[in-house]
């Protein structure tokens, strides 16, 4: 974010704040109050299906129970999450459903909603800090690796050389998923890891990274990685290289990677169920600014589960049909 843009910012966040604090259609001067309560909804880009569908799911959800659904995304720049931090205190939002930029860099923003008085329910991602958010929503990121390690390890018959693309490194996800592949790979001494690098959790970038690696490793039997994005992109670099037969599994449970796996292409993934989350902590932020309290703990995790060719007509857009 530039200097020049800042004054660009702070003049949204004001003028919205003069929005919420003015009359009615009536003219009134009934103050904020008197229109929809709003719970702003604030994750990654769309250009992710899975937070495409979380926001979606969150938006729905809000309607339903008669909440104006305010939606945007930080990018995964802390930056820019905690400006739309701020413009969510100025429209005085009743609550935060909040994918978060990164778990030290959003301490501070979900501290300064609940100082607000604005409870904040984290879906995806967890922070480094108990206390603060209302809630913290997020899949068992380790028992949905190891079940999706465990899958890899039965394709590849035990044995074979093979490549782990990780997720960005500065996501608690990417390390948790990449501890739960090892914890199960590492127990097979014929399954040999000849490359481990971050692809960021993009497509583009996984197909770069494969492209370049499968040049020295045309004897490659498998590929895992962190998401299905970075799984897609790996699947397509050796399909373009004639080397689609490679076992290729991922994790997300996106609709591309199903699609994938029926068309016998990759042969597993692992489903968050992002939209029954993002649902979840809608209707615990109901409960919040109902009653006080969500009714559940803090920190709640949801268990993810396997997808393969013999279940994979089960699953829609990152939920059960």
């Amino acid at each position: 974010m530039t200097r020049a843009g800042l004054p660009l910012i702070l003049s949204v966040v004001f003028s919205l704040a003069g929005t919420a604090a003015c009359g009615g259609s009536d003219g009134s001067s009934s103050g904020a109050d008197a229109g929809p309560k709003r719970i702003a909804i604030i994750t990654p880009s769309h250009d992710n299906p899975f937070f495409k569908a979380e926001a979606e799911a969150a938006a729905a959800r809000a309607r339903e129970l008669g909440y104006e659904p305010v939606v945007s995304s930080h990018d995964d720049d802390a930056n820019k999450q905690d400006q739309l931090i701020d413009i969510a205190i100025a429209r005085k939002a009743s609550a935060i459903v909040l994918d978060n930029a990164g778990a030290d860099a959003s301490i501070a923003a979900v501290e300064k909603a609940r100082r607000a008085g604005i409870p904040s329910l984290l879906i995806d991602r967890e922070i480094n800090r108990t206390g603060l958010a209302a809630a913290q929503i997020v899949s068992d990121n380790y028992q949905g690796a190891t079940e999706g390690a465990e899958e890899f390890v039965r394709l590849m018959g035990e044995s074979g050389s093979y490549i782990e693309l990780v997720g960005k490194e500065s996501d608690t996800n990417a390390g948790i998923r990449s501890r739960g592949y090892q914890d199960v790979i590492g127990k097979y001494p014929k399954l040999k890891q000849i490359a481990r690098q971050s692809a960021n959790w993009s497509q583009s970038e996984a197909f770069q990274k494969m492209e370049t690696l499968i040049q020295g490793h045309r004897d490659i039997k498998g590929v895992i990685a962190g998401n299905d994005t970075m799984a897609l992109g790996a699947m397509a670099a050796l399909k373009a290289a004639g080397l689609g037969k490679v076992i290729v599994v991922g994790f997300d449970g996106s609709p591309d990677a199903i699609a994938s796996i029926k068309a016998g292409e990759m042969k597993a993934t692992v489903l968050q169920p992002a939209a029954a989350i993002a649902r979840s902590a809608v209707d615990q932020a109901h409960q919040v600014i109902t009653t006080g309290k969500t009714g559940q703990p803090e920190k709640q995790a949801v268990n993810c589960v396997l997808i393969t060719p013999a279940n994979a007509n089960e699953f829609g857009v990152f939920a059960r049909k």
